[in-house]
């Protein structure tokens, strides 16, 4: 898992200890993909017809459409493969699925300084099966999962791909003229924000190291976030907004080496992590502006945020030395309203029901699976095999997250 000293440090000097899978909750934050209610048909219909990325308009096959995506001919409401580790078959729960995941790795340089380096797993909507694509450094995908947005090798990129996840190829390309570290969706699909850095955002610097007493390796670089990019999916229009960026030196910066915008829960407004627990909001022309009331409490983190219909919030860790527990919050006054099992929240699989981490009895708290989690009960359901409690390896996988 990607190194995260300076959140460590910063969470040690203001309270409890760090949680031992910190580090992998800040890389899971970033595949974070929340679930939103389409209501009605029609505008299913017409966010398919401009974008060409969420839920089709027709059920069936068509010479225009091609193939029936394998996503939306497995119904289930609950699709698992316990017996995966890493999946090698299409993983759902209610209106989410599991639609790529990555592993990684550090990859030494010849100045010294170390790379990690993400190696994708993709949903094939031929097949229904996840498939090495090796291209790529960065991926998301989008609503309905038809189309995926990917960054090559060589991070900062100079351009955006829109690839075709029943294809394999790529449709269209968006050029930039700031370098790209990552990208994201907007809930509806229609939008991608791009987050600018002036170098590549996953480096490990020899001169910043990190040691655990025993062996010292490169640690994160000084943060080089730029700004960000708010385009249009249809029309590769948009516009760049410059971020300033306070560097650390060989101090704490203000963010992480990698720390990418992502959408508010409506879409209206960009935001980021910081070093504490909320976000800062941005319009899309780069101005500050104030929190939306349902997201003051929500951990930039935790990786689930808000529930479809935006009435509950997803907590932290709240189980014991012992035991596994999350809490639910009232996202307006941040008080429990519930604790259900799991070690740490991914994503809403509906109102009630979450995809989340969660381990083995007695096991590490690093070997972990995929469970589903109702609000009201304490009953988990497997939805993977258990992840390889070492940090690099196919073993350990990270999962992107889509609306199916």
């Amino acid at each position: 898992a990607e190194l995260v000293r300076e959140s460590l440090r910063e969470q040690a000097t203001q309270g409890p200890p760090v949680p031992g899978d910190f580090a992998d909750r800040v890389l899971a934050v970033r595949r974070r993909r929340r679930n939103r209610a389409i209501v009605g048909a029609s505008l299913a219909v017409v966010t398919a017809a401009v974008v060409g990325v969420a839920v089709p308009a027709v059920d069936s096959d068509s010479e225009e459409r091609g193939p029936r995506p394998a996503s939306e001919s497995l119904t289930d409401d609950v699709i698992a493969h316990p017996g995966q580790t890493p999946p090698r078959e299409l993983i759902a729960a209610g209106g989410t699925a599991l639609a790529a995941y990555s592993t990684s790795k550090k990859v030494k340089q010849p100045d010294g300084d170390a790379v990690i380096t993400r190696t994708y797993r993709l949903l094939d909507q031929r097949t229904g099966t996840y498939r090495e694509d090796a291209r790529w450094s960065w991926v998301d995908v989008a609503p309905g999962m038809r189309t995926a947005a990917v960054l090559e090798r060589g991070l900062p990129a100079d351009r955006i791909g829109l690839l075709n996840l029943s294809t394999g190829k790529v449709e269209r390309w968006l050029p930039v003229q700031h370098g790209v570290g990552g990208v994201e969706f907007s809930p509806d699909g229609r939008k991608l924000v791009a987050t600018t850095y002036a170098e590549n955002p996953d480096r490990l610097d020899r001169d910043r190291p990190m040691s655990d007493g025993k062996h010292e390796e490169p640690g994160p670089a000084d943060p080089t976030r730029t700004g960000f990019y708010v385009l249009d999916v249809a029309s590769g229009n948009g516009s760049w907004s410059e971020v300033k960026t306070k560097r650390g030196g060989f101090g704490i910066a203000d963010i992480n080496t990698r720390q990418d915008f992502d959408f508010s829960q409506d879409g209206t407004l960009v935001r980021t992590g910081r070093h504490q627990p909320g976000h800062l909001y941005y319009d899309f022309q780069g101005r500050k502006t104030g929190t939306p009331p349902r997201e003051k409490h929500l951990s930039w983190f935790v990786a689930a945020g808000l529930s479809p219909n935006g009435k509950l919030a997803a907590g932290d860790f709240a189980g014991g030395a012992r035991t596994t527990a999350t809490e639910v919050l009232d996202p307006l006054t941040g008080k429990r309203v519930a604790k259900i099992p799991g070690q740490q929240l991914l994503a809403w699989a509906d109102d009630k029901r979450l995809i989340a981490w969660d381990i083995a009895p007695g096991a590490s708290e690093y070997r972990n699976r995929l469970v589903l989690v109702t609000i009201g009960s304490k009953k988990t359901v497997p939805l993977s095999g258990y992840r390889s409690s070492k940090a690099d390896g196919v073993g350990r996988w990270t999962p992107v997250f889509a609306d199916r």
